[in-house]
């Protein structure tokens, strides 16, 4: 059974339909790329699951139950994390302030297993700690794009949304935040990303959809979506690139 599987999910903003009839699925462990240009309806499929759109049609099961009519708030109980477009900190609280957050969702914890969390992230993220009493506002858009995640996986989550994470990021940020969502896959949480800059997408996933004016135009792994002349030509700069090991 897949961790999470939309079946057929239709998805409109009034009158405009953002998805038609959109179908994908998460293998626990996994990462997985959805791909395509801005207004496919990538992250309108987040915003589905994680209950802030609900869908007008289909159904979305995480571990096996039907979430598609359940709270944003229930979802994220259920362990789903979801990081926005646009980082969406808090700036007038701390870079530990804003990572202590994220554990809301999980009730009152007892301060020392709190700090211990919020050290598990600066194990990760070594710039937050060094960062630890700055102001959200002050912070780079790469630190604050960590600081995001950071305070995503405080939730526990089982899988985390990430969306366009590498948006207005210098090249050299983006390699590091990429090689971090590699370590969050690896300590166990599986991973649905929507991302512009499709090559580095797929140098991490398992697998990739691409999407095409809320419809999945195609779907497969790396090298396939790589080695797709329509896939490359339209997403990938129309040049087939090896993905990264």
């Amino acid at each position: 059974m897949p961790l999470l599987e939309l079946n057929n999910i239709e998805s409109h903003y009034g009158h405009v339909q953002a998805l038609a009839g959109v179908s994908v699925h998460v293998e626990q462990g996994e990462i997985v790329a959805l791909l395509g240009a801005n207004g496919a309806g990538k992250s309108t499929t987040l915003r589905n699951i994680s209950g802030l759109v609900p869908p007008t049609r289909g159904e979305i099961r995480f571990n096996g139950v039907a979430i598609e009519r359940a709270s944003p708030e229930k979802i994220v109980r259920m362990g789903i994390a979801h990081v926005p477009e646009g980082r969406r900190i808090f700036p007038g609280l701390t870079v530990k302030e804003n990572i202590m957050i994220g554990s809301s969702p999980r009730g009152r914890l007892n301060k020392r297993v709190l700090e211990a969390e919020v050290d598990e992230m600066y194990a990760i993220f070594p710039d937050l700690k060094r960062l630890s009493g700055a102001l959200g506002w002050s912070l780079s858009g790469g630190q604050q794009q960590m600081l995001a995640v950071a305070r995503g996986l405080m939730s526990k989550p089982k899988l985390l949304l990430l969306d366009e994470p590498s948006l207005g990021l210098a090249p050299i940020i983006v390699q590091q935040l990429f090689a971090t969502i590699r370590a969050i896959r690896e300590n166990g949480t599986t991973v649905l990303l929507v991302e512009q800059n499709a090559n580095m997408a797929l140098s991490v996933a398992d697998r990739g959809y691409v999407l095409s004016t809320g419809r999945v135009l195609v779907e497969g792994t790396p090298a396939e979506l790589l080695n797709n002349e329509e896939v490359r030509a339209a997403y990938l700069g129309g040049k087939a690139h090896a993905p990264a090991s």
